[in-house]
């Protein structure tokens, strides 16, 4: 006997299992790999480590905002971009780039999104979506290109602060030459994972809790500005400790340490300047709100 269920957004009925279930069942069979490996890199890569813990958060508030009030399906144009992305992912199966099946992952769940339930879904929806994007770890092309600049960036504005202390620096590229000390900035060095992580921080910060869309700009460029200027004081203290203290300060566990203290600093100024910015809304809001009064 057949009972009839009503489909997830949809608001029609049809007999026997779910469409929801069986769409479910197709996604999974379809992109369980990508998911599986997606994982996998949230663990091994360094640069992809934040992915861990903001996919959950993306998931949860997809959650707590749930399904819109009103849902109006695009069946068409969901369909068309549903067709895209499994096609994307099997020609990025085929040909090995593994950043060509991730991203039709994602291309999948709003085409999915917009079969449901339409553009309105996907606007209540954009947090999530925007999150889970920034969890998908960058071509090796791209990585390779935004690091060497990083790196010399780096390795400038540590020189120039090793500088300012009156100690002796030679800078050549990447590599910092002390007395009797030299400091490569390393590929692992070039900033380029707090800056992801950072970015995705602010992107998450700014939208929970600024109002303004300038506020959330500024909060993201300032983000940027941030880890830049941070990674360039790991420099700085790295080359110091080196060259009063002790070379061993340079690597190892206490390099590691070194970087991941100056990582919690650069959160908390970023909830610094998020409770800045939210003074300063706050400060507009009521002044425009008199201005209304008189």
């Amino acid at each position: 006997m057949t009972v009839p269920l009503r489909i997830p957004f949809v608001g029609t009925r049809i007999k026997g299992a779910p469409v929801g279930w069986a769409t479910a069942a197709l996604f999974l069979a379809c992109f369980a790999p990508v998911i599986i490996g997606l994982v996998q890199a949230w663990i091994s890569l360094p640069d992809a480590a934040h992915g861990i813990l903001i996919a959950p958060v993306a998931v949860w508030l997809a959650w707590r905002s749930g399904p819109v009030a009103d849902p109006r399906p695009a069946r068409w144009i969901g369909s068309a971009i549903i067709l895209a992305a499994v096609l994307a992912n099997l020609f990025g199966r085929v040909a090995g780039v593994e950043t060509i099946p991730r991203a039709a992952f994602l291309l999948a769940l709003l085409g999915l999104t917009m079969w449901f339930a339409g553009w309105r879904q996907i606007i209540a929806w954009w947090l999530p979506f925007v999150l889970l994007a920034l969890t998908i770890p960058l071509p090796e092309s791209i990585i390779a290109s935004m690091t060497l600049p990083l790196q010399e960036v780096a390795a400038k504005m540590g020189a120039a602060m090793l500088s300012w202390r009156h100690i002796p620096v030679l800078l050549s590229g990447n590599v910092i030459r002390l007395p009797g000390h030299t400091l490569f900035v390393s590929e692992a060095c070039s900033g380029l994972r707090s800056l992801t992580a950072l970015l995705s921080m602010a992107i998450l910060v700014g939208a929970l809790f600024l109002k303004y869309p300038l506020s959330r700009i500024l909060m993201v460029a300032l983000a940027v500005v941030l880890a830049i200027f941070v990674n360039g004081i790991r420099i700085f203290m790295t080359g110091f400790l080196v060259f009063f203290v002790d070379p061993k300060l340079g690597e190892g566990f206490m390099h590691i340490t070194e970087g991941y203290l100056l990582f919690l600093v650069s959160l908390s100024i970023l909830a610094s300047l998020t409770w800045l910015f939210l003074r300063i809304e706050r400060g507009v809001q009521t002044r425009f709100g008199r201005t209304e009064d008189v």
